[in-house]
């Protein structure tokens, strides 16, 4: 862990998942407006708009909230929450991408293979790296 904490600093980890959640959400923004289409999403399994509506106001209502614990974590939020609920959304948001990637994985499309993949198991590794801390 030690090892970890030298290569990806506290600082490193906080602007990446704030970037990656930022970035994210325009992405599914972008699938909900139909701008993407919404076949390279959800492993491919999206049968219709109504589902597609419902999962990616699912996506997005999670990276939001994400988001802000992150946030909240690193101080640019200033709500008061106890640490100790901090720090268990982040252990949890660790296991979410670790599902997630392996998720992504077996999915039927390249793009959720290929592009998701490394993503989610980056967010997996930043997460990581802050449940970690005291």
């Amino acid at each position: 862990m030690n090892l970890l904490k030298k290569v990806i600093s506290q600082r490193l980890a906080t602007l990446g998942l704030l970037t990656l959640f930022s970035l994210v959400i325009v992405f599914h923004i972008l699938v909900l407006v139909q701008v993407i289409p919404y076949k390279i999403v959800w492993g491919g399994r999206l049968e219709n708009d109504m589902q597609m509506i419902q999962f990616e106001g699912i996506s997005i209502a999670l990276n939001l909230i994400m988001l802000a614990l992150v946030a909240i974590y690193s101080g640019y939020l200033k709500w008061e929450i106890n640490r100790r609920w901090i720090q268990l959304g982040m252990w949890i948001m660790v296991a979410l991408f670790l599902l997630n990637t392996v998720g992504n994985l077996f999915a039927i499309n390249d793009w959720e293979r290929w592009i998701f993949t490394p993503i989610t198991f980056l967010l997996a590794v930043f997460s990581f790296r802050l449940a970690i801390d005291k």
